[in-house]
């Protein structure tokens, strides 16, 4: 695993406070906008928040992170979303198999981000939802060092040759709605 990625105690993932700042309601409102959306990728899953935000709403979810104590913290939370180990740059299912693709928090902790946007958008039918931190100094995410510019993030979305994306910035964080 990265140094970038998450090392802390999974239960900080579902603290009231960061809940409160993920804006769980809006990313997934956002994510599924104007699109018929039945299944997701939650790429980078960690303790299921995002995995368990979409499957209220009714979908078919499947969540996939390297680390198998988030794996297992995220199936205790979430059991009815199938969850897998894997990584990011490299996903475990077959070509264009989900309609969403949706890496919460996870670009900026990938080893490639690019490898990873590429697997994204291969296993992805019709959308790719990319959420990000700020590029702020901030007490709550990771070091300022490990965020990624928004430049940094249309410029990955660009090399995969895809042009059809917009940023809406949150109160809270950067998410990125790219089409195929």
């Amino acid at each position: 695993m990265s140094d970038r990625c998450f090392h802390g105690d999974a239960a900080r993932l579902r603290a009231p406070e960061r809940l409160a700042r993920l804006e769980l309601d809006r990313v997934v409102a956002s994510s599924l906008a104007d699109r018929t959306i039945k299944s997701i990728l939650d790429v980078g899953t960690g303790t299921g928040v995002f995995a368990q935000a979409f499957a209220n709403q009714g979908l078919a979810v499947t969540g996939v992170d390297v680390n198998p104590e988030m794996i297992a913290s995220a199936q205790r939370h979430v059991p009815s979303v199938r969850f897998e180990i894997g990584a990011a740059e490299e996903l475990p299912f077959l070509d264009r198999c989900f309609d969403l693709v949706f890496l919460g928090h996870v670009l900026h902790e990938s080893e490639d981000p690019g490898r990873a946007l590429k697997e994204a958008v291969r296993v992805a039918r019709e959308r790719i939802v990319i959420v990000e931190w700020p590029y702020l100094e901030e007490e709550l995410g990771p070091p300022l060092e490990h965020r990624l510019k928004p430049e940094a993030v249309e410029t990955l979305v660009r090399g995969q040759g895809l042009l059809r994306f917009e940023r809406l910035t949150l109160r809270n964080m950067e998410l990125y709605r790219i089409e195929l």
